[in-house]
């Protein structure tokens, strides 16, 4: 069979389906000057400005992928078959170990195949890992205090019990990651044991390090950085290895990666495969061809909402979706509840059990790769591993003659995530990126669960973590909905209102279907005469009676007078406005001033 022949059999569209570039254009654009996004002088090349968005990082992604033929092949997973489905353990300072053992032990009969343990000096792995099998199910220890320590402590288990460690098994050594997270650690000593860690972990067969890059993440840095900071961490801790004897494959052979798989299910799949693109190139120029990279996903911690906690399944399975497609390893999701502390044995069993429908119902990895060939993944994969290198070459440079942890300078890069961070928190002000039960469709009667605080929702920047303080000290008073018209005329904006205003922890009084403005007093009058009012209704009510309803409800006593709509929506004096856009945290700070 010649070329020709062989690429018509792969061909799956009919010819009569095939379509060019201008023709979707044409036919894009016609919808959009429907909805009068392009009017009828604009280009239908338009289109793509309009409907192209950009990420935090800068980069835009676009509507529809296009062909190329520049794709690296260095961006396609290497695993085959289902991922290790690994829960998190934590033992550390103040939690029970024997609970944290029985949490494993369900996990490991409920069909979970590795445990990441997050421990320290004080943890007792000897109940915390009784009746584990060690060299069945594969350990990875996260110990960023006394690492050396609790590696210690497990070998001894292991010698007690006469047993040894599965060779997926990882002493779990990354003190960058611990120094990052502004964690007590003296930088040279660090530096010194993640070399004594490998010695260890090469003479016993495991690996000993993990680059950790949910460290920059959790403080809120963007999937770019978070890619960059990998990169670079990784390198120094080859260079570290091999100074120390280590050849560049066998150091590259101790070091498993980490990153966290969002609910933004495209960027994370691009963002694992653009890791694995740029880890590639490292190790060709290191001289270590040929050493697969291993990554394990955790679906992201600061994703996660304490309010409306049950929506977290949801981002949990989208995340783990990518994280999977992305060719992720071994793939952690967090429980539901893991934001109000502790989870428990329900959050836990959500958890493992997310991992079990995507591979064994819905065969997400019978396919090695399924985003491959996807032109807008490809594309999107191109760019992220570009920028990716970009911020690590920046780390570079800002590190250039240091020879230890010691003399690197983590500030400027701290001073970037936080500009991010910002950036972030702004758009979830304005509600253009909404966190559903938080921002969006918030239940100000939901009963939280009662969970253990856990050590490790420290030095997380949890999105929308501003709404969240708002709504831990609910308003005591609540705002007079003052809806005018029939129920069909203020719906609308009476239910924008509600949300808009229980997103910051405020109640409404809702004075229903009303008449005129002495119907409308009335009820104010009955609801205790609140002095903060926000007006509800239509155009054509605010137009018809809006401004007798406002002066009336001055004079009843209301003080502050919000408007639901533009500041122009009705012809008179108004206090405030809320609308779509409007910059909802200050707006919900400046309301429960007036309320208090």
């Amino acid at each position: 069979m010649n070329d020709a022949a062989r690429d018509d059999s792969l061909r799956l569209a009919q010819p009569a389906d095939a379509h060019s570039q201008a023709e979707w254009e044409a036919a894009t654009a016609a919808v959009l000057r429907k909805t009068g996004r392009l009017t009828a002088d604009d280009a239908d090349s338009l289109v793509w400005d309009k409907l192209t968005r950009t990420s935090l990082d800068g980069l835009r992604i676009a509507p529809l992928g296009l062909p190329d033929t520049s794709f690296a092949d260095a961006a396609r997973p290497t695993r085959a078959g289902a991922w290790d489905i690994r829960s998190l353990v934590s033992g550390l300072s103040g939690l029970d170990a024997k609970a944290a053992n029985e949490a494993a032990l369900v996990d490991l009969d409920g069909g979970v195949s590795s445990l990441w343990v997050a421990a320290d000096e004080t943890t007792d792995l000897a109940v915390l890992l009784d009746k584990v099998l060690l060299d069945l199910a594969p350990i990875v220890l996260d110990a960023p205090i006394g690492a050396v320590k609790v590696a210690q402590n497990l070998l001894a288990l292991i010698a007690e019990r006469g047993a040894g460690l599965h060779a997926a098994t990882n002493l779990g050594a990354d003190p960058m990651g611990a120094l990052l997270r502004d964690l007590p650690l003296a930088p040279d000593e660090a530096f010194a044991e993640l070399v004594d860690l490998a010695r260890l972990a090469q003479g016993i067969g495991v690996r000993a390090i993990v680059v950790d890059a949910t460290a920059a993440h959790d403080l809120g840095a963007s999937d770019v950085q978070e890619l960059g900071w990998s990169i670079a961490v990784g390198v120094a801790y080859l260079r570290a290895l091999t100074e120390a004897g280590f050849s560049p494959a066998v150091a590259a052979s101790l070091i498993e990666f980490r990153f966290a798989a969002t609910d933004e299910q495209f960027p994370t799949i691009a963002k694992l495969r653009a890791a694995r693109q740029l880890w590639t190139r490292v190790l060709e120029l290191s001289g270590a061809e040929g050493v697969e990279m291993r990554i394990h996903a955790v679906s992201s911690r600061p994703m996660l909402s304490k309010y409306d906690p049950y929506v977290n399944m949801l981002r949990g399975t989208v995340a783990a979706f990518a994280a999977g497609v992305g060719g992720a390893d071994a793939v952690t999701v967090l429980p539901f509840d893991s934001a109000n502390g502790v989870p428990d044995g329900f959050g836990r069993r959500i958890a493992r059990n997310v991992s079990h429908l995507l591979i064994d119902e819905s065969h997400v990895a019978a396919v090695a790769d399924p985003a491959g060939g996807s032109f807008a993944v490809e594309q999107l994969t191109a760019d992220m591993a570009a920028a990716g290198w970009e911020a690590f070459i920046q780390l570079e440079e800002e590190w250039t003659g240091a020879n230890a942890v010691g003399g690197h300078d983590f500030s400027p890069f701290r001073d970037r995530i936080a500009a991010v961070s910002a950036a972030r928190e702004k758009a979830i002000a304005r509600r253009k990126r909404p966190i559903t039960g938080l921002t969006e469709f918030p239940n100000l009667a939901e009963t939280l669960p009662e969970r253990p605080v856990d050590p490790l929702n420290e030095r997380v920047v949890r999105y929308g973590a501003s709404f969240e303080a708002l709504r831990d000290t609910p308003a005591t008073t609540k705002v007079f909905l003052a809806t005018i018209g029939t129920v069909a005329q203020h719906t609308a904006r009476a239910t924008f209102a509600t949300n808009l205003l229980a997103a910051g922890g405020i109640g409404v009084e809702v004075a229903g279907a009303t008449s005129d403005a002495d119907d409308l007093t009335g009820k104010y009058r009955a609801a205790g005469a609140p002095a903060v009012v926000c007006l509800a209704g239509s155009d054509k009510t605010y137009a018809e009676w809006g401004p007798a309803a406002i002066a009336a409800l001055r004079e009843a006593g209301a003080t502050h007078v919000i408007i639901a709509g533009k500041p122009d929506a009705v012809d008179a004096e108004v206090d405030d406005a809320a609308s779509m856009g409007v910059d909802a945290l200050a707006f919900l700070t400046a309301t429960r001033e007036k309320l208090s």
